[in-house]
């Protein structure tokens, strides 16, 4: 197999974690927010 394809997927993979563990975390902030609106 070429190294091209493991770079294209790594780099893929690489932003899709980055992309999911970010909805996770602003997920969590937002719901932390909604639940207690006077701490940020």
């Amino acid at each position: 197999m070429n190294i091209g394809f493991f770079i294209v997927g790594g780099i893929i993979f690489a932003v899709y974690m980055g992309l999911t563990l970010w909805n996770i975390y602003d997920s969590s902030r937002k719901n932390k927010q909604e639940n207690y609106p006077d701490k940020h």
